[in-house]
């Protein structure tokens, strides 16, 4: 690759509004691809909300403990992060608009499976595939949204993640009603809706294809492989995160000791080899010059930090809400409605935000609402303070990820755009499945309200990291460093 790429790297702050980046001329419009991709999420994110009102239905129809629903969110965050980074390596071939497609076939068939499930196991299975669907679609518009030059992407993220935490938010007063009319088996099909509303994006797909194309160097080679997917990576990635989740929710779930005792050591075999993997193979699953750019890490784990504020409080709020009223799944869906409008909010201020403060500061900013949210509902009881509490961790999940997102193409490469926002995703996405996982198994332990108050522990991190962060504006890798040795 030319010395001319690698310099093109830029500052790893969000440009202040006085000095916006150069826009190219001819570039798609920010706010109308922006509403093409933020429709297209909606029923990724309405897959979210929505069936955390359902969930105390679905643990009655099933004869199981409520603990155990939590799988229901969990597995459906895990492989939606784990999708993402194969999402980002399927780019180095495919444009967004191809992976777009792939996604949304798998999101509808595996919530239909999901929405017909006989068992538990089977919707979890469901779930599963729906998930990986959804977070190949979640790539697909974010190396759209990311492609664009300057205010054109903060403009556009601005507006997807709008309409995702509004979606999530929403997802309550949608689940609430259709569990309350068609039964919990509808509300997890509602995501198959993705693919009649695939169609509206038929007229944006030029702009998908060219924004996807224009984020590589051209070469048809990025992200400094020839595309061929490092399968132990994925593998050794796939369990770590898959046996973080399942220790977290083996109370809950009453997993057997010896059983529990071998998923820890395949988790602690996994570290071992992801660690190993990283070392070896510079430009594998994990490549080691994206995770080595300074702040990577640190941008996604305060993102996956407050991702694990927001959901693991959107799991039982809807509960907490039915039990301090009385009401059913409609009625806390309803009282919801108000918090899901501030994603709204949040979303429009995020880029005034960015003008005058840098992404760090932003980000501290958010995960210390994020915190204040979760202690909110986890003090106070009555359905204001969880409402209030969902409103706070709501501003912060959607400010978060559209701060976040936007700024990783800045910490990197040109040509390592669509790896790295793909592993950014990946631990925002895994966080979501930590924060319910971590309170089903809590909740199995000690009350509700003292789970959630040290679930607030890790936004409470991602506060503390994002104040400490400190990256050098203008300081680039050197190419050596960035590049990893050759294969």
């Amino acid at each position: 690759m030319s010395q001319h790429t690698r310099q093109g790297t830029t500052p790893q702050t969000i440009p202040p509004g006085g000095a916006p980046a150069p826009e190219r001329t001819g570039a798609p419009d920010g706010r109308r691809l922006g509403l093409t991709l933020g429709m297209l999420v909606l029923p990724m994110y309405v897959a979210l909300g929505a069936p955390s009102v359902a969930l105390p239905a679905i643990g009655r129809a099933l004869a199981v403990p409520f603990g155990a629903t939590a799988w229901i969110l969990a597995a459906w965050s895990l492989t939606s992060a784990l999708a993402m980074p194969v999402a980002g390596r399927l780019l180095v071939r495919w444009s967004p608009f191809q992976v777009l497609l792939a996604g949304v076939v798998a999101l509808a068939a595996g919530s239909a499976l999901a929405g017909a499930g006989p068992a538990l196991s089977v919707v979890i299975v469901g779930r599963l595939i729906g998930g990986a669907g959804a977070g190949a679609t979640v790539i697909a518009v974010f190396a759209a949204a990311t492609a664009l030059p300057g205010r054109q992407r903060i403009r556009a993220l601005g507006i997807i993640a709008a309409a995702s935490a509004t979606a999530s938010g929403c997802g309550t007063l949608l689940g609430g009603a259709v569990t309350a009319w068609l039964g919990w088996r509808a509300v997890l099909a509602i995501p198959a809706l993705a693919l009649p509303l695939l169609l509206a994006a038929l007229p944006s797909r030029r702009a998908l294809t060219r924004s996807g194309s224009g984020s590589g160097s051209g070469s048809g080679e990025r992200n400094g492989s020839t595309g061929r997917l490092d399968i132990v990576g994925a593998a050794v990635l796939s369990v770590l995160a898959g046996s973080l989740i399942t220790l977290l929710q083996a109370h809950s779930v009453g997993l057997p000791a010896p059983v529990t005792l071998v998923v820890a050591a395949a988790g602690a075999l996994a570290a071992v080899g992801l660690w190993w993997r990283v070392r070896s193979t510079p430009d594998g699953f994990v490549p080691r010059r994206v995770i080595a750019s300074r702040g990577f890490l640190a941008a996604g784990l305060i993102g996956g930090t407050v991702f694990a504020g927001y959901y693991g409080v959107l799991f039982p709020a809807p509960s907490l809400i039915e039990q301090a009223t009385g009401g059913g799944p409609l009625e806390a869906g309803v009282l919801l409605v108000p918090a899901a409008a501030c994603s709204v909010l949040a979303g429009r201020l995020v880029g005034t935000l960015t003008d005058r403060f840098t992404g760090w500061q932003v980000s501290a900013g958010l995960a210390a609402l994020t915190v204040v949210g979760v202690l909110v509902v986890a003090l106070f009881t009555g359905p204001i303070p969880i409402v209030l509490g969902m409103a706070l961790t709501v501003c912060g999940f959607a400010g978060a990820q559209a701060v976040l997102v936007s700024l990783a193409p800045d910490l990197v490469a040109a040509d390592d755009r669509d790896t790295a926002q793909s592993l950014l995703n990946f631990m925002n996405a895994l966080g979501g499945g930590i924060g319910p996982a971590a309170v089903a198994g809590l909740s199995g332990i000690v009350p509700v309200p003292v789970a959630l108050a040290a679930l607030a522990a890790l936004p409470l991190a991602g506060l503390v990291l994002s104040l400490t962060r400190r990256p050098t504006a203008g300081r680039r890798p050197a190419p050596d460093a960035m590049r990893g040795s050759p294969r």
